[in-house]
Parts: C-alpha cells; structure tokens; sequence
C-alpha cells in the first residue's frame, strides 16, 4: 500500500497473524531440518519491521508435544531476540487477566510485568499437536508464558461447558476483543455446540463499539460427520474469525452469507505433508483494525520451501502404453522421469530472484497404476535426483482408485487395502482407521465389550504421546464397570450375558459417559506412569515422518518412539499394543471360536470378579477437570481490579443481530485500506 504508514494512526492496532508453525519439524533431518525455524525467524523479524502492536499465533506453534531442547531453545532465542525491547506498547488491556490467562501463576499480559521489557507482546493458543497433557496439564505454550515471552490464552478446563471470556483491549478510540480456543477434540466439541454448551461472554457496555477477533484451531473441513466444526456454529456477533489447523493457505478473508462474519485460514508456514493442499504459496496476515472497519494485508513468505506436486494416471497415456506393452515399466519409468523433471526446472525458474529460498524444493509426483500396470522401484528411480530434491526417499507415490467393497465372508481374508480410499487415507487420524476398520466389518468381528470411540482413543495416546498403558487400562476400567454392570443386574446365563453386555455398551455410544470413561482410564495409565517413573523419552528423537505425512515413505523412526497425528492423521507407531494386553474378540480366529472364546472369557471374568482385587481410590489423586489432560490448579496472586468494561453479558449462538457491522476488506493498493460499507444487512 503507498501511504499505509499514514494510516498507522493512534486508533489503528496493527496485528500480525500466524498459524501452524510445526517449530522441530523434521529437525533431524539433513536438509529440512532447519526449515521451521528459518520460517519462524521471517515471521518474527517482519513482525519487528513493521511495528505491529502484537503477534497473534492460531495454534501448532511447535510440531512436538514435548519439543526437543534444540527446539525451545531456538524458539526462546527467537522471542527474546524480536519480542522484548524498549518500544512502548500502545494498547491497554480492560479485562480481568486472571480470567484471561488463568494457566499461569503470573495471571496478567507480560508487558505489564515489571520485571520483563517487552517491545511485541505475542498471543497464541494451543493446537493439537502442542496440547496440555499430563497429570499437571501443562503444554510447550505454558513454559514460555511462565518465561514471560508468550502469553497463552483460550484454554478451557472443562469438558461439561465452556466459557470463551474475551481478552479487552484499547488503542486510542478502537475497542478489540479478542476471543480465543485451543484445540479440542473435534468430535466433543462438535457435541458441546450441538448441546449449546459452548458461551462467548460480551462486554455488557457498548456491544456495537467492540471489533470480535476469534481464535480457532480446529478441524474447518469436513472429515466425518461430527469431525468437524461448522463455520455456522460461531456466534454471529463474530467479525473476523482466525482458522488454524487447516494447512491450505487462504489467507484472504471470505464471508459467511449465514453469519455474516469474515474467515481467514493463513495455514501453515511449513509443509509438513506432501499433499495438494501443502503446495499452495505461504503467507502469513498483517491485519489492521480501526473502528469497527479491517483490512489485512497478505505478506508471501520467502524462506519457505518449494513444493510442487503432480498427478499422473497411467491409464490416460494409452497413446504411448498399456499394460500389455512390452517393456511397459521401463516406459512408466521414463514417463515419470520427465515429469519430475519438469518440476525441478519450474522450481528454478520461480527460485530466480529469491536468494532465500532454499535450494532444494520439494517433489512429489503421485502415480495412479490402476488398470494393470505394474509399479518400478521407487529407490532406484529416486537415486536419479538425490541431489535435486529435498525428499528423495519420498519422490514417487504409487496409488490405486478405490475398487468395489466386495462381501466380507472372514475376517482372515480380508484385503484391508480396499477399505479405505487411497485420497483419504492421507488425511487420517489412527482413530479414524480404527472407526472404519471396524465400520467396515461384519458383526461377528465386531467390538463387544469396548466401543470404537474408546480404543480409537487409547490407540491415539499409545501412538501420540507414549502412553503404555492406555490401551490395557482402557480394556481393564471397561471390563470392571462391566462387570459390575452384570452383577447389579443380577444376570447369569451366557445368553443374558451377551445380550446385557451389547445393551450396556451401546447405551454408552457418543455419551458424556463414554467420554468420562475413556478420560478415567487415560488418567489411570498417566498417574501409573508416574509411580513408575517412567516418564516417556525426551522429543529429541524426532526424525521420522511427522503427522501430517501422507504415506510410509519417510524416514525411518528410532524403534523406541512413535508419533502420531491426532490433527491431520498420519503415521505412528508401526506396532500395537503390548503382548500382554487383550485383544479384541474375533481376531484372527473363525467366527464360531470368536464367539465361543468371548462368552467364555466374559463368563469367567464375571464369576471371578468377587475374588480380584481392584485398586483403592487412594493409590492416586488426580484433578480431571479437563478431558485427557488433568489439571493441577495453581495458587494465583489476588486478581486484579477489573474496569467495568470486564463486565460480560452471555451470548449463545442464537446472538441478537447487530444494526451497524461496517467490517469492510480490501487487499488492494489504494491509498485508504478502511473502506467499505458501513453498514452490512442482515438478512
């Protein structure tokens, strides 16, 4: 823009917007390893050089739970190198900060300590892949916010309502408020909106004065049916709303025609899959808010690297083959050897002027061999452009289009790779291949004592965080509130049995129950962990294949870590559970064995339930004020006084339409970036 620091008035907050950063994405690795924090690097510096008042951050901030030491000290160097300084801040905060950031024991926004110096005070919520976990329910944002070098808000502690406070600020006549949301499980908080759970508080003085900012880090896509939230769900009042989690850049705002608010989804600053959605050019938002008018400012990233992606299916080059030509795969082979090499001489055109772009892009050429055709050896092609590309072992990708599900007589010959679609399997989580499996097969082999949702779950924190005992937990609370189930009930035959059993378990199905359950058992096997001691190795192993990777082809894990994806699905573990835990009924057996094992193994865990013994209540005290990550409430300092501008009124999501909006976007070069109508109608 030609005069945009004209406009940079006392009334005008000047915000800069990040979301999904992955810092230690890959940071093993020789040639990508230091791409995260290059990305993180520009971020920062840009946000010095045009002066923002501050950092808003959506989520993903680092790519590990427990980030490596490289990692959070490459991160607070960082901070502390662009952050903290002697330029005054220009904003005051009107809320109650103890409300506001109620995870730390110093409850109030760094640059008021006065024992910190900071110049760009940085806002963030959590993201799924840096969550609160653990018995103290702490996350990677809570070091740096107890630091004094971010300040993390938007973390509900309750899984029975939620209560989105609003963090008040004001530059000169402009009111912001600024709600905020880590990430919840998409399918609980799907649930929470459906049951109008879920309450945005708005100052009760001067409603229409206030520009609404939102925070999210969820699921925008539809994966499933409740694995998702719907824009729709958002209170109406809302006027821009910052979408993290989704990695596609679509940084420029597009309107809600139904809630009339403004969305923006800056994805992410690093390609952490190789699929269509990660080849989009990243940007990050400058956003400026006078009044109650907006106008963002897309900036391209320059550090990040290229990623070109390409589709070819065989079947469509019968000009040149088919799959009955001789030396047909010699000639797949040379097809897709000048595809890739178009790729890398489109890359070097576009590199040409861009001294910080790395020099090695990305590539990834996606073959469909459906109609016959045969693959080649991807490790011996890949040897051609190994010092080309960034990811050689990843080159080439093989895929099939999804055939017809045929009738599944036995489990045992089950071809799993029909159950899924090729193009979806890039975008699964280990729970949704556990739902579908099971969704896929018949009754016999079906689960009848756990539900899906359940050991979905425990398989997601045996992969994700290391927790061992999560699934055996898991098997044990389930069959122990069964048991006592059938022993209420007063049933003793095998029929009665079975029938009683699938009766209590689907009146469990999507509950609140069922969650609190699967919440119980995660807490058993994490307070079990800490008797022990064993407290999961450190982040620093972290160069395998990170979550958001579409296939196996990566780089080899260590044998004694996993990670998983519980944001965009991926890869973890490649074992199960342990060899001491139970298996599912009907696994690898014939459907008339499954069925008598199962009846005979419940009958005797029933008539020997009077003789175990089952742990005491007092062995561990654990607060489960949150789902699967416990809290440990801390001793805060007094609240401070609150102006009456903290006073909030509820509004749910049937919130009363507001007269005036004048929320206006524009990205074009002209001179004023706050025009628009004034108004908007409402319909």
């Amino acid at each position: 823009m030609s005069s945009e620091n004209t406009l940079d008035d006392e009334d005008t907050f000047k915000i800069l917007i990040a979301t999904d950063i992955h810092l230690g994405y890959l940071e093993k690795d020789a040639i990508r390893g230091n791409d995260s924090y290059t990305t993180l690097d520009e971020i920062l510096k840009c946000a010095k050089t045009n002066q923002v008042d501050f950092i808003l951050l959506g989520g993903d901030l680092f790519h590990e739970n427990k980030p490596s030491r490289r990692c959070l000290h490459s991160c607070i160097t960082m901070l502390r190198r662009y952050c903290m300084g002697d330029t005054p801040i220009q904003f005051n905060i009107l809320s109650d900060q103890t409300v506001n950031f109620n995870t730390t024991q110093f409850p109030w926004v760094n640059y008021q300590d006065e024992n910190l110096n900071i110049s760009i005070p940085a806002f963030s919520i959590h993201g799924n892949h840096d969550d609160p976990t653990g018995a103290e329910g702490l996350c990677a944002l809570d070091l740096l916010s107890a630091s004094g070098l971010v300040n993390h808000f938007g973390h509900s502690q309750s899984v029975e309502r939620i209560e989105i406070s609003p963090i008040l600020m004001q530059k000169g006549s402009t009111k912001l408020a600024l709600f905020g949301l880590g990430s919840i499980p998409d399918e609980r908080l799907y649930r929470m909106f459906v049951n109008n759970q879920v309450t945005m508080l708005r100052p009760k003085e001067d409603q229409d004065e206030w520009f609404n900012l939102f925070t999210i880090h969820q699921n925008r896509s539809k994966h499933g049916p409740t694995n998702y939230i719907p824009e729709q769900f958002l209170d109406e009042f809302l006027d821009l709303v910052v979408w993290g989690h989704e990695h596609e850049c679509l940084i420029a705002p597009t309107r809600n025609e139904q809630q009339l608010f403004y969305v923006t989804q800056p994805g992410s600053s690093v390609a952490t899959s190789l699929s269509p959605g990660e080849a989009t050019k990243k940007h990050i938002g400058l956003l400026r808010v006078k009044g109650r008018k907006m106008n963002l400012q897309k900036i391209p990233l320059k550090t990040v690297r290229q990623f070109f992606i390409q589709d070819v299916v065989l079947a469509d080059y019968q000009d040149l083959f088919t799959p009955d030509t001789p030396q047909v795969t010699k000639k797949v082979e040379n097809l897709c050897y000048a595809k890739v090499t178009e790729m890398l001489e489109e890359a070097e055109r576009e590199r040409l002027g861009c001294p910080l772009t790395p020099e090695k892009p990305l590539i990834r050429l996606r073959v469909d061999y459906s109609g016959g055709f045969e693959t080649f050896n991807t490790s011996r092609f890949s040897q051609k452009f190994v010092d080309q590309v960034a990811n050689p072992k990843d080159l080439i990708h093989f895929l099939r289009r999804r055939e017809q599900k045929e009738d599944i007589k036995d489990e045992v010959n089950l071809d799993y790779g029909k159950l899924l679609k090729t193009s979806a399997v890039e975008g699964l989580r280990v729970e949704d291949l556990v739902k579908q499996y099971f969704e896929a097969t018949e009754q016999t082999v079906q689960l009848s004592l756990l539900t899906e949702q359940g050991m979905g779950k425990a398989i997601q924190e045996f992969v994700d965080k290391d927790e061992k005992d999560a699934i055996e937990e898991l098997i044990t609370y389930q069959l122990e509130r069964t048991q006592r189930h059938l022993q209420a009930r007063g049933v003793t035959t095998e029929e009665d049995i079975d029938a009683e059993i699938r009766r209590f378990r689907d009146s469990k199905k999507n509950t609140t129950e069922e969650e609190n359950e699967i919440k119980e058992a995660i807490n058993r096997a994490k307070a079990h962990r800490l008797e022990r001691g064993n407290e999961p190795a450190d982040s620093d192993i972290s160069n395998e294949l990170a979550l958001d990777s579409d296939e196996g082809s990566a780089p080899f894990a260590p044998p004694t870590r996993g990670r998983g994806g519980r944001g965009r699905g991926g890869r973890g573990r490649g074992r199960g559970a342990t060899a001491s835990e139970p298996k599912p009924a009907g696994r690898g057996r014939s459907q008339k064995s499954s069925a008598t094992t199962q009846s005979r193994s419940i009958m005797q865990a029933f008539q020997a339930s009077s003789q175990r013994s089952s742990r005491t209540a007092d062995e561990v005290i654990i607060d489960d004020s949150d789902d699967d990550m416990p809290v440990m409430k801390a001793t805060r300092p007094p609240p401070r006084t609150a102006s009456a501008s903290s006073s909030f009124t509820k509004s749910s999501s049937q919130s009363q339409s507001q007269s005036c909006r004048g929320v206006s976007f524009d990205d074009s070069d002209d001179e004023d970036p706050f025009k628009g109508p004034s108004h908007r109608s409402r319909r």
